[in-house]
């Protein structure tokens, strides 16, 4: 069974995955492949043009979601079936892999719980928290298209018990 944990910036999956991971399951997160093969201080300049010129997004992504792709791959091909895997792909719709997927897990929070994880914990004003969000799928369209959905509303003990009735929930499929 192939999953895929998906959300909005700044929504949680990090956290989320972290859980998971307590709970058993081998995650692959397709951020931590970019940040293997884009060196920090080139995603932080690529950064300022791409979320202002959504052709040069695209042309970029062009070059650096084939690449993904292919990690996550292998990924699957080297799983053992008997060891639960999640794929965390944060633009998973957007890149059209929703269809590669047999569960697709969001991870949801409010905007402005977003804007304010991104100001404190990354050092972005509002204005560029709210590009970056501009630049994904809103988080309720990709919660619509999903078999599950986790609100990140709350605190991380909550996220911790959210997570674990995540895997009971796939277990007991």
């Amino acid at each position: 069974m192939k999953i895929a944990l998906t959300g909005g910036i700044a929504c949680g999956k990090s956290l989320l995955s972290q859980y998971l991971r307590e709970s058993g399951v081998e995650i692959i997160d397709a951020d931590d492949i970019v940040h293997s093969i884009v060196p920090a201080e080139e995603r932080r300049r690529l950064a300022k043009t791409v979320f202002a010129d959504p052709e040069a997004r695209k042309a970029l992504e062009g070059r650096v979601h084939p690449l993904v792709h292919a990690k996550i791959g292998e990924f699957w091909a080297r799983k053992s079936p008997d060891v639960l895997g999640i794929a965390v792909i944060p633009l998973l719709f957007e890149v059209h892999w929703d269809g590669e997927y047999d569960i697709i897990c969001t991870v949801t929070s409010p905007k402005e719980a977003q804007v304010s994880r991104m100001m404190e914990s990354r050092g972005y004003s509002r204005e560029e928290a709210e590009a970056r969000i501009a630049a994904q799928m809103p988080v309720g369209e990709k919660a619509a298209r999903s078999h599950y959905t986790i609100e990140n509303n709350g605190s991380a003990a909550k996220l911790r018990d959210s997570a674990k009735r995540f895997v009971e929930w796939i277990r007991s499929r």
